[in-house]
């Protein structure tokens, strides 16, 4: 497919690819502004995402070191694992919310074998079974990590302040805060008139939380230091109706392709979890660990053929779902269990 596209106004989209991944590239955008070109994100940090980037900016009449600023829309590595590289090559801000700033700082800060002990433990928890954690702990064990991706991501110099415009000369882009993929995942609203006159009021670049054809994972929000109990399904299903509020003319998206009717498109994703939510309720009329349940959910694929790292993410997203039952009361713990198992209420 074509690696760039205009989509007018001044805004274009490169597909950057991400090694060995289902969702195949990053729609990586960018913007002109009266100061030099922007990124909102950059891709995955690998050889053939760079090139691919370099390239698409050569194609569009500028380059890397032309870079004015970078804006992430959250800290995920095939949003922000480019960016460092990208300051290094020409001098350029990277502007991302404070609780994804935290959790990069975090990640950088922590000794590697804290996040696969926090990890074993979480998964033990959760009641994954002993063949599943016996890789993890002989990683932990042997001290190889070269497997987890954004131990160094770069640290941003410039915070997006949730409703504010970002400073970006001769445009209005506006932040707007929309936890649930992660705690600090921002959509920027572009609060200009539609090149092509489509109704509504103007673009947004919506990162994971608003796609076309597919759901962002929602898991947990994990620190090994906090215990403060959170509710990302619960954050990210308030976060969709804010966007449907501002009711964009098109939404440019981060994986996929752009589209419009992004309050049809919210609806779909909120009945979609409702329905989830109410078919994991009936799962749980007999008692199950997260990952019995995540075992019982429907994916994409059956349980068996899920791969490895990916039922790690399967298990976080249960969890989250179990966390948005208990808080609505429609399950509750089973005291005196362990691993703690849940039971529909």
């Amino acid at each position: 497919m074509t690696q760039v596209t205009g989509h007018g106004g001044g805004v274009w989209s490169l597909r950057v690819p991400i090694p060995d991944n289902p969702l195949g590239h990053t729609l990586v955008h960018l913007l002109d502004t009266d100061d030099g070109p922007v990124l909102i994100d950059t891709g995955w940090d690998d050889p053939a995402s760079w090139d691919t980037l370099v390239t698409g900016l050569a194609a569009l009449g500028t380059s890397v070191t032309d870079i004015h600023g970078v804006v992430i829309t959250h800290h995920h590595p095939d949003h922000h694992g480019l960016s460092g590289r990208v300051r290094e090559a020409s001098g350029a801000w990277i502007a991302m919310h404070a609780a994804d700033a935290e959790v990069v700082r975090r990640t950088r800060d922590a000794e590697p074998g804290v996040w696969l002990g926090y990890i074993t433990a979480k998964l033990t928890a959760a009641g994954a079974p002993d063949g599943h954690l016996a890789p993890l702990r002989a990683a932990r064990d042997s001290g190889r990590m070269r497997t987890l991706p954004g131990l160094r991501a770069a640290l941003p110099d410039r915070e997006i302040v949730p409703g504010d415009l970002l400073p970006l000369t001769g445009r209005r882009l506006r932040a707007v805060w929309t936890p649930g993929h992660t705690p600090g995942h921002v959509c920027l609203h572009l609060e200009e008139a539609h090149p092509a006159g489509l109704p509504g009021n103007g673009r947004l670049f919506s990162g994971d939380h608003l796609l076309p054809g597919i759901t962002p994972h929602i898991g947990l929000y994990e620190d090994p230091d906090d215990a403060t109990v959170t509710d990302p399904l619960g954050d990210y299903l308030d976060s969709l109706e804010r966007v449907a509020r501002l009711a964009p003319a098109e939404v440019l998206p981060a994986h996929q392709h752009a589209f419009t009717d992004a309050p049809g498109r919210v609806r779909e994703l909120l009945g979609h979890h409702e329905d989830r939510l109410t078919g994991l309720r009936a799962l749980l009329a007999t008692p199950l660990t997260p990952w019995q349940l995540a075992e019982r959910m429907e994916w994409n694929r059956p349980w068996d053929e899920i791969p490895y790292g990916s039922r790690n993410i399967a298990v976080s997203e249960a969890e989250a779902h179990l966390r948005r039952l208990v808080k609505l009361g429609h399950a509750e713990a089973v005291p005196g269990d362990d691993p703690v198992t849940y039971v529909a209420a």
